[in-house]
């Protein structure tokens, strides 16, 4: 069922607030966060697309999960610092029949003392955490839009999104314009029935923050309210809520997935005894 609104003389189809994903694709997803996501989706009753970039065994056990829940899961390389990166969008939403859900999770972290950075350091960050985000996120909802059913886009970010970290300068800024990008994806296809939304992990036990095999319960972090690292699987559900019916009136939000560590900035800087913090 849908509505219909009239838009700068234009009639167009609104999607009610009964979306009902079934396909979903998820960059970066043979390992960590994004692993996490695409079993989640699955659970929910999507069939998923998953893109790898270093790890194609990776990609298959993913899709191994997937199915184990009676699901379908297609897989592909995707370097989004690639200019064609937004193909391989088309070509896995042409093989599972359409898409509802799209996550961009795929990303690199490359850091440098700010006098340090170097313009390929800067361009390859840029490229792959900012344009080839922007351009796979373009792509999947001008296939929303041509299907008229509504969708769902989600970036994971992360708290760089909104405090920067020292070393992290072209990280920083590819999260931050990320932010951006979504915001301003939410404010023009809401029209559409598409919402567009954030979400910003703190640290999280993943291959990408060393700690691949760390049980989070088990790590200690006095300067995280919760005490601990993050479980790739906490921010997973975070996704599968924004990805689902339930979040219809969310849109142009960042749901931050931290245990508390961006509270800690006043009192991690009075507290701070050392400048040790300066030095990446």
């Amino acid at each position: 069922m849908s509505s219909r609104s009239t838009v700068a003389g234009a009639v167009r189809e609104t999607p009610d607030m009964d979306f009902s994903p079934r396909r979903a694709v998820v960059t970066g997803a043979e390992s960590g966060i994004g692993r996490a996501i695409a079993v989640a989706l699955a659970e929910d009753g999507m069939d998923v697309g998953i893109t790898w970039h270093a790890d194609e065994e990776g990609a298959r056990g993913t899709a191994e999960e997937v199915r184990a829940h009676g699901r379908r899961a297609e897989w592909a390389y995707l370097d989004t610092g690639d200019a064609s990166a937004a193909d391989v969008v088309d070509e896995l939403a042409d093989r599972l029949g359409g898409l509802d859900v799209f996550v961009s999770n795929a990303g690199m972290v490359d850091s440098a003392a700010f006098l340090e950075i170097t313009a390929d350091n800067w361009g390859r960050t840029l490229a792959v955490d900012l344009t080839g985000a922007f351009l796979c996120i373009q792509r999947a909802a001008r296939r929303m839009v041509a299907a008229g059913r509504g969708g769902r886009l989600i970036a994971v970010t992360s708290v760089n999104e909104h405090l920067p970290r020292v070393g992290f300068t072209a990280y920083n800024a590819a999260k931050h314009g990320l932010a951006g990008v979504m915001k301003s994806a939410a404010l023009e296809l809401g029209v559409h029935g598409i919402t567009a939304n954030t979400v910003a992990p703190g640290e999280i036990a993943t291959p990408m923050t060393g700690m691949a095999d760390v049980d989070p319960r088990s790590t200690e972090r006095p300067g995280i309210p919760l005490r601990r690292s993050g479980d790739a699987r906490e921010v997973a559900s975070t996704v599968a809520y924004l990805a689902s019916g339930k979040a219809s009136y969310v849109t142009g939000a960042s749901f931050v997935v931290d245990g508390g560590m961006l509270l800690m900035g006043p009192q991690g800087g009075s507290d701070l005894r050392s400048d040790e913090w300066r030095t990446p």
